[in-house]
């Protein structure tokens, strides 16, 4: 690689970071101050943001000669590249601010950490383990990054559930609410009609996210399993990656089960999707920083 293409590289990184950066000011500011035309800026600056990593991610396949996906690196651009896109597509059908306002800053904080944490090591592109040099590194991987996106966005707006709900049993079903509180009375909660309508309309985001999400898992899942068979020989070796990947799954199983049998709705679905916020990422940075085994090449060993 050369030092010219170096350089660009950097430059589209510390583009998209000022880009986010304006883009969660604009979306706070927009909430705070209730300014509906503050919206449309931080969109576009995320649209711009988006198209500098994907020709950061596509300038630095082209010279590699290989899909970007080899090493923590390269995995946390193309995360913020994933988070970005997913919130873009979601703002853009729901029109709502609250996805931006969340969806922004996790992105700045992932190419910051990328950008000013890694050492310069890390960054640079090397060549493939044999057991990368594969078409299932585009296919497995792309695929587990774009649901650890969607999944991590859904779970964001589980936790702002909570947040605004200050911790009390909210209980939606269908165009009804319920509200109980065995340590308070009904007069003592404070609730409008229209935070109401705006905790329901989060609640239900937020279940249609980690809906797509979880399909997107599964497959990546199917696809390791896979692939894991075709360079190592078994489909399943219980490393700790594959292990963690399996929690992250069933926390977002039992998630989805709870909403569609039980109908669950509110308070405990919400705290079960934010423990899968945790999980997701002990499972994508923990265990490349803690543990060892066959994903912690190129990563943290």
């Amino acid at each position: 690689m050369t030092i010219f293409n170096e350089i660009f590289q950097n430059q589209c990184i510390n583009f998209s970071f000022a880009g986010l950066l304006m883009s969660t000011l604009i979306y706070w500011y927009s909430i705070i101050f209730s300014n509906q035309l503050k919206l449309s800026l931080g969109f576009i600056l995320t649209i711009l943001s988006n198209i500098s990593l994907s020709i950061m991610l596509g300038l630095r396949w082209f010279t590699s000669g290989y899909f970007p996906l080899s090493n923590l690196y390269e995995s946390l651009i193309f995360l913020t590249w994933g988070l970005t896109c997913i919130h873009l597509i979601i703002e853009y059908k729901t029109k709502s601010q609250l996805v931006g306002a969340i969806a922004a800053p996790v992105a700045m904080f992932t190419i910051a950490f990328a950008s000013l944490s890694l050492p310069s090591d890390m960054k640079k592109a090397v060549p493939l383990v044999p057991a990368l040099k594969s078409n299932w590194l585009m296919m497995h991987v792309s695929v587990m990054m774009i649901s650890y996106s969607t999944l991590i966005l859904g779970s964001l707006l589980a936790i702002l559930f909570l947040v605004l709900s200050k911790g009390k049993e909210i209980n939606l079903q269908g165009s009804s609410i319920n509200i109980n509180n065995k340590s308070n009375s009904y007069n003592e909660i404070e609730l409008t009609n229209t935070r109401l309508t705006l905790l329901e309309s989060i609640d239900n985001l937020s279940y249609r996210i980690i809906g797509l999400g979880f399909p997107l898992l599964t497959i990546g899942i199917i696809a390791g399993a896979v692939w894991a068979n075709k360079a190592w020989g078994s489909y399943w070796s219980w490393d700790p990656k594959e292990t963690w990947a399996l929690i992250t799954w069933l926390v977002f199983a039992a998630y989805l089960h709870s909403r569609i049998t039980k109908s669950w709705q509110g308070k405990k679905p919400a705290i079960l999707a934010s423990i899968g916020f945790i999980v997701v990422w002990i499972c994508y940075l923990g265990v490349n920083f803690l543990g060892k085994g066959l994903h912690s090449y190129g990563w943290f060993a």
